[in-house]
């Protein structure tokens, strides 16, 4: 699914069609700023998927709950 979604949205990219958007990125911004660039991408990265990790987390702990109450043997 997640390979799908990838060729939608780079379409029929080929090997010279990246090599030329790199070299663009790398006139535009230089070479001393990609590693910084790349840098803060990776960050927001991994506070994205942080976040949705605890997102996961809240949602299945009422679900966990819930099945713990429901397991408990009456007294």
């Amino acid at each position: 699914m997640i390979q799908s979604s990838i060729l939608l949205l780079f379409g029929n990219l080929g090997t010279p069609e990246l090599i030329i958007i790199l070299v663009i990125v790398l006139l535009l911004f230089g070479a001393k700023k990609i590693p910084e660039l790349m840098k803060g991408l990776g960050k927001g990265v991994s506070s994205f998927k942080k976040g949705m990790n605890e997102i996961e987390e809240e949602i299945k702990r009422p679900v966990e709950e819930e099945k713990k109450e429901d397991v408990k043997p009456e007294e």
